[in-house]
């Protein structure tokens, strides 16, 4: 069974953003809306859910994971970055980016790009995302809502719940979401190098 929770999206009960974080203290796996559609979520720790995760997206095991984080803080916890990556993040974020870096010992082995030892970071410009992110106190491990082979044709909320039901835990309701992926940018080489051109605009590279 899975519970599902409506909000308004610009300014979510404190109530509520307190049931969400039970779901996830208790170790379970929750969709939730972001800047860039519906994603999943989970606590780093939680290799159960990961588990999940992997096979309601027929994902391969050595997927890339991305952390949702609060602040540039949380980012230079999880990552090395240099000066040249702590600028752009800056000058990028809160928004639809993510960003690929040298992932610190901090980082569980299970969460970590495994022959790189790299991972996807990102703070997203959302209301919800960023009470939740206050009230866990902590990154969260993060996927898009992507179905390998949906049953139905995908319109909106209702029909994404309904193919999710019995594998997630919570579903949090914010209604449509449109998914617009987030664009990808490596920086963990010497250079910046834009993997993925999603919603975010990258004109400066």
């Amino acid at each position: 069974m899975s519970e599902r929770i409506n909000i308004n999206v610009h300014g979510p009960k404190p109530r509520q953003v307190d049931d969400v974080v039970g779901v996830l203290v208790r170790g379970g796996l929750i969709a939730y809306p972001t800047d860039s559609g519906y994603a999943l979520g989970w606590r780093s720790n939680n290799r159960k859910a990961r588990d999940r995760v992997i096979r309601l997206r027929s994902l391969n095991r050595n997927h890339h994971f991305t952390y949702c984080c609060r602040s540039l803080s949380d980012v230079g916890h999880l990552t090395r970055v240099g000066n040249q990556g702590h600028r752009m993040i800056r000058q990028l974020t809160p928004g639809p980016f993510t960003f690929v870096l040298p992932a610190t010992n901090k980082v569980p082995r299970i969460a970590r790009q495994a022959r790189r030892h790299t991972i996807g970071v990102r703070i997203p410009d959302h209301p919800f995302v960023q009470a939740l992110l206050a009230a866990l106190d902590e990154p969260l491990l993060s996927s898009s809502l992507i179905l390998p082979d949906p049953a139905d044709e995908i319109f909106d909320s209702e029909d994404l719940y309904d193919e999710v039901y019995g594998q997630i835990d919570l579903f949090v309701d914010a209604g449509f979401c449109p998914l617009e992926p987030t664009t990808l940018i490596d920086l963990s080489g010497d250079s910046p190098v834009v993997l993925r051109q999603g919603r975010g605009v990258v004109d400066f590279l």
